[in-house]
């Protein structure tokens, strides 16, 4: 039975309202703001969203007795350089950190890109052919991991019941895909020609894309599980809970300070992996 319900993630009450009333099992968390250029003009309301309504949702999930816990991550949280990555892999510290607090089993889920999910480039390709072109790509280079959404799903939840607290899971999404090569294919597959009747062109990389994407960090080690398609990244340091509890406390005061440089600081502080843009500029923004 679907119970829906409309909330915010980032506001307490309600969370615990719709945990109290549905008593759920098993949550898996998506919620998040994902579209990296964008998130690179509003760090404030990326890290609310991505690192304190993932604290909101947890931890009441923490007191209201949920089983399993599952975060949905992104590979863009390993050696971030976009404030939407370096977000990300702050809830990826919290959840590892929130394993050790109580019975609920904590689990991370990381991988790439979707094909046909909203805001991906498969739709925008579409879009672009079906109007006769040009096809945008940022970068002749730039790679990217993708998995159809019936994979993702399904791996998604199979992670979840390997699960036993604190995993940081990653599914093997294959080999990295040039995107102009995807913009090609989809120009064939549609009964036409690349640079002849559809033209590609390359717009430049946007704030803090990268040319490719990493699915692990050189300090993870690298274990496989049960499943194949999933193996399992250990930290070389486990999460200091006093560290992270003062990272996260310098976020909300770099938050409600306003100030977005201050906030960029915060988050690097957070995340010595992280490597912010020296500037964020709207007019990259596409």
């Amino acid at each position: 039975m679907i119970i829906p319900a409309i909330g915010d993630v980032t506001v307490p009450e309600r969370v615990a309202e719709v945990l109290q009333q549905t008593d759920p099992e098993l949550v898996f968390h998506a919620a998040a703001h994902k579209h990296v250029p964008l998130m690179e003009l509003n760090p404030k309301e990326a890290v609310r969203n991505n690192v304190f309504g993932t604290k909101t949702v947890a931890e009441a999930s923490l007191a209201y007795g949920v089983d399993r816990f599952v975060l949905i991550s992104t590979d863009k949280a390993v050696n971030p350089t976009s404030v939407m990555g370096a977000t990300k892999r702050v809830a990826e510290d919290l959840l590892q950190s929130l394993s050790h607090r109580g019975r609920t089993k904590f689990t991370v889920v990381r991988f790439g890109n979707v094909l046909g999910s909203n805001g991906s480039v498969v739709p925008l390709f579409a879009e672009q052919i079906r109007k006769g072109g040009p096809v945008t790509v940022t970068h002749p280079e730039i790679k990217r991991f993708f998995m159809t959404i019936p994979e993702a799903v399904q791996l998604v939840l199979q992670a979840s019941l390997l699960g036993q607290g604190g995993e940081v899971f990653v599914l093997d999404m294959g080999e990295q895909v040039k995107v102009v090569d995807l913009a090609r294919n989809m120009i064939v597959l549609s009964g036409l020609v690349p640079d002849q009747d559809i033209q590609i062109v390359y717009s430049g990389l946007r704030p803090g894309e990268k040319l490719y994407e990493e699915l692990f960090e050189k300090t993870e080690q690298v274990e496989p599980t049960l499943h194949a398609k999933i193996r399992r990244a250990i930290s070389a340091s486990a999460i200091q809970s006093d560290r992270l509890d003062r990272a996260i406390a310098n976020l909300e005061a770099a938050v409600s300070h306003g100030d977005d440089d201050e906030l960029i600081r915060r988050l690097n502080e957070a995340v010595p992996t992280y490597t912010p843009m020296s500037s964020r500029s709207i007019e990259h923004i596409h």
